[in-house]
């Protein structure tokens, strides 16, 4: 059997599209028969990231991290992020010989520049460096693959993600809440990067619902609570169901690499409304399942798909 070591600072019980993609991943694999041992932050000691207290950085993970390579010596090694555990895993490979792959799921240099502008430049040549080192470095979308290609990353692969359709079905009978229609949606983190307070400022008829939750909730709910639904995070059925209230969906992110949650919501045959950026556009067909551009007020334009597939 296959031996796969996927080393990632991303991981339960957090909360975003790349713990989705891996765990989707390391199922999938196992399935074909492969053994996957996961590193992640759970293994070690750790702080929590100063302003995302939900995303933990291990402390000194070296020597365990070595003790788990020698002692497991896997086929295959995978690194899905370029934070501490994957800088350590990084050093080992190179230390010791060893082929690697990567994947590419954050513009962590946009993150940077949403909070702290003078880190861009230095968050783009960290990750270019990172990468420079891999056999391959996988992504999601060949948008973003020409972008890297052209900012002088190489051995670029595509790796497309999606969603499980099964699973993702509207539920035409939900009734997790009875609001004012039509109902607009954001689906996401409560993030700077994410953008959440263009989607809670539009102009919009009926109700604006928030499912997700992240370091901006608590100041976004004072703000904006009598004019919003905020109801957290939900997972499996009981997120498909409050999907499955919703009108539109509105995506005000500019900072994404692919979008997880847009797949979702197509799947539940809800049109998505986004900025014509990386993300929304090599999702959403302007003008069949969504909208794209500039002003996210026209997302309500999302409305006559939804009522021409009847949407209820």
């Amino acid at each position: 059997m296959m031996k796969l070591l996927l080393v990632t600072d991303a991981w339960h019980p957090q909360i975003n599209g790349v713990v989705t993609a891996l765990v989707k991943m390391k199922h999938h694999l196992e399935r074909d028969g492969c053994e996957v041992l996961i590193i992640h932050p759970g293994l070690f000691r750790c702080v929590p990231l100063p302003a995302y207290p939900e995303i933990r950085l291990a402390l000194s993970p070296w020597r365990t991290m070595r003790r788990l390579f020698m002692s497991e010596d896997p086929d295959f090694i995978h690194i899905a992020t370029e934070c501490p555990l994957g800088w350590n895993a990084r050093t080992l490979c190179r230390r010791y010989d060893r082929r690697f792959t990567a994947s590419y799921h954050t513009h962590f240099q946009l993150y940077a520049h949403a909070r702290m502008r003078p880190f861009l430049r230095p968050v783009q040549a960290l990750l270019r460096a990172f990468h420079d080192a891999t056999t391959c470095t996988m992504v999601a979308t060949p948008s973003l693959k020409r972008e890297l290609k052209a900012n002088g990353y190489r051995a670029l692969a595509l790796w497309p993600l999606g969603v499980d359709t099964s699973v993702f079905v509207r539920n035409t009978r939900s009734r997790m809440a009875t609001l004012s229609r039509p109902v607009f949606l954001f689906f996401s983190r409560l993030a700077p990067e994410k953008n959440p307070e263009e989607f809670l400022t539009l102009e919009l008829p009926g109700t604006k619902l928030v499912i997700g939750d992240g370091p901006e909730r608590k100041r976004l709910e004072a703000r904006f609570g009598a004019r919003a639904t905020f109801v957290g995070y939900k997972h499996g059925q009981e997120l498909v169901d409050w999907l499955s209230i919703s009108d539109v969906m509105v995506f005000p992110s500019r900072t994404e690499t692919f979008g997880l949650v847009i797949l979702e919501a197509l799947a539940c045959g809800i049109p998505v409304g986004g900025h014509d950026v990386m993300g929304p556009r090599d999702i959403i067909d302007n003008g069949l399942n969504g909208f794209l551009g500039k002003d996210l007020n026209k997302a309500r334009t999302g409305l006559s798909f939804a009522r021409s597939h009847q949407v209820p």
